[in-house]
């Protein structure tokens, strides 16, 4: 929590930093906007305080910058003799000198939303927003953006604007036209007279390479936030893309006996959503299974294949034995009955609306502890795929500590899910992403895939666009490779290609007793996870690139409905091959053009 802070101290971090004043409702940071956008800008770019409630009197908090090279260290720091409730610190606040066509990429407060775009016209990648999805607020009139923001300049410069750290507080950027804030929320916590509060770690750097900018981000976020490590990505398959929540312990059994006859590789056997009789009620097995989920994973086991499971840790539905035996551990409203989450955001895809744990209250740790260990020791599971954790940092509730932000919330339940785990692989799904740094083994790039060609290449590009996270801060994963159903082929490999080019997790989504044997040949294909993702020049994502032991791979994508000339620079003689068909495609000196690539179709190259 916060500490006190002296005075010489202030006057230390002052020095290195513009000196902040007071100003009618806000304090707000003396300085002048640079006309060119660079370190300068930031450097001069004035700050504010933002109460929670008009009438607070904010002149004696102070926000203090200090940069250490790219990086900004602040800290917010109560200099009067009142406790203020402090809604939002902005750290700067600027006016972009930048045209309206500089490209722009921004993530999500939670895994499903994303934005591309440009600075005139941002898009958003995906349909479930933080804002219109799961009703995060933002400022009226402006695009509210976590964690990470990229601009590509026309003239070829990047611009990358980062939080390095998320241990309590989330970091945001809130764009408006041209006008930028970088903002820390505060939640309205209290902050006591001489108390300081350290903010997030910010980085702004500039330069040709974007690709360069984010891996010196990945690794900036790892001396912050040092990743679970998990020596390869698995490989294996889900329940749940083919039998949904209907799933039985007879379908997993039989897709087990096929792919220890014709897959062997895939050897995370997992049983998702369905298994339950409750959402929260995860130690039981509903009666529509048809089975006892322990015997199932017992028999995974014993064939030589690791047990997986689908578990929503922070949530439960009203009707469960969780919630109605133990309803003090959940997230309270205003008037401290537990918290429906549809009074806030979005209520739940399935059996709701749900109702939140609370990830600050010790006896839900000591559940979670439990729980998991029961999991992993009782009943072997080695591979835990956690769902909902968006609701883990659940706004507009009251937690157990009241003194507790939702990053806190959210990031102490999964610790004592670590704890419980052991040494099981954990993957996030539906979760935060900058505020689960550190806690994952394997995190999920993109929205659910479906057998439709608009989800095949939302999906794509979703995943393509973090594949700078993939092995760096965890092992992405793409969602399931779909190799069955009524697309055409085309569709199909440029789904598998993408797959591939993420470099990530391989987890087959089909009922594999019904697929033919050319897609059978696509999914072995994609055996064993390379672990290396694809570099993308710019965010086109037309031409990738991955450089594996003796041969380099080209990614190609033709995103348009029109066909397109395509090439490639070999830099030296190399003779070229298709990855799907393994057709030798002759030995080429310095480049290779396809000349009329098809509309929406891919091709996987391998150079040797």
């Amino acid at each position: 929590m916060g500490k006190g802070i002296t005075r010489r101290e202030i006057l230390a971090l002052a020095v290195a930093s513009p000196v902040l004043s007071a100003f009618p409702g806000i304090a707000r940071g003396q300085g002048k906007q640079a006309k060119s956008f660079n370190r300068q800008s930031f450097i001069y770019a004035p700050s504010a305080v933002v109460p929670a409630g008009d009438s607070a009197r904010v002149s004696d908090i102070k926000v203090i910058r200090q940069w250490k090279g790219p990086i900004c260290i602040s800290r917010l720091v109560n200099q009067g003799t009142e406790s203020v409730l402090v809604k939002e610190a902005v750290l700067f606040d600027l006016t972009l000198p930048l045209p309206a066509e500089t490209r722009l990429y921004a993530e999500g407060f939670q895994m499903l939303s994303q934005t591309g775009g440009t600075l005139g016209q941002p898009t958003d990648l995906g349909n479930y927003t933080d804002a219109k999805h799961y009703k995060l607020p933002a400022p009226e009139g402006a695009k509210a953006f976590y964690g990470l923001l990229t601009l590509s300049e026309p003239s070829g410069k990047n611009h990358l604007l980062a939080f390095t750290s998320c241990r309590r507080f989330s970091g945001q950027f809130y764009l408006n036209r041209s006008r930028l804030k970088v903002v820390v929320d505060t939640e309205g916590l209290e902050l006591k007279p001489g108390e300081s509060w350290q903010l997030e770690e910010f980085t702004f750097q500039s330069g040709p390479d974007r690709e360069r900018l984010l891996a010196n981000l990945g690794q900036r976020l790892q001396v912050n936030h040092p990743r679970l490590h998990f020596a390869a990505p698995p490989a294996g398959w889900c329940s749940w893309y083919c039998f949904g929540p209907r799933v039985t312990a007879q379908q997993v059994l039989d897709n087990l006996d096929f792919i220890a006859r014709h897959s062997p590789g895939l050897k995370y056997i997992q049983i998702d959503d369905g298994y339950q009789p409750a959402m929260g009620d995860w130690l039981d097995t509903g009666a529509a299974f048809g089975g006892n989920v322990q015997g199932v994973l017992k028999q995974i086991r014993a064939r030589g294949f690791e047990p997986a499971i689908w578990v929503a840790p922070f949530i439960a539905e009203e009707k469960s034995n969780l919630f109605q035996q133990h309803p003090d551990w959940f997230v309270k409203d205003q008037e401290g009955k537990p918290l429906r989450s549809d009074k806030v955001t979005f209520g739940g895809w399935r059996r709701g609306p749900w109702y939140v744990l609370d990830g600050t209250h010790p006896q839900v740790q000591q559940h979670y502890q439990n729980l998991f260990r029961t999991m992993r020791r009782d009943w072997g599971c080695t591979y835990f795929k956690l769902d909902a954790n968006f609701w883990g940092a659940i706004h507009g509730g009251r937690f157990h500590d009241a003194r507790a932000t939702r990053v806190e919330a959210y990031r102490q339940g999964m610790q004592a899910i670590i704890r419980g785990a052991d040494d099981g692989f954990i993957l996030g799904c539906n979760h935060l992403i900058w505020a689960s740094l550190g806690l994952l083994h394997g995190s999920r790039s993109s929205n659910d895939i479906k057998r439709t060609w608009e989800r095949v290449a939302t999906t794509a590009r979703q995943n393509l666009q973090r594949n700078w996270q993939n092995g760096r801060l965890w092992w992405n994963d793409p969602d399931a490779v779909v190799l069955t159903g009524d697309l055409p082929e085309e569709a199909f490999r440029f789904h598998a290609t993408a797959i591939y080019a993420t470099g990530g997790m391989i987890l087959s989504g089909d009922d594999l007793t019904k697929i033919s044997a050319d897609r059978l040949a696509m999914l072995r294909k994609l055996q064993p996870p390379t672990g290396q993702a694809a570099r993308f020049a710019d965010d086109s994502l037309s031409i990738g690139t991955i450089k594996l032991p003796g041969k380099e791979i080209f990614c190609l994508f033709n995103w348009d409905d029109a066909p397109r000339k395509i090439s490639i620079d070999l830099r030296r003689a190399r003779r070229v091959s298709d990855f799907w068909s393994g057709e030798n495609l002759g030995r080429h000196t310095s480049e290779f053009t396809i000349d009329q690539m098809p509309p929406l179709s891919a091709r996987l190259l391998v150079c040797s």
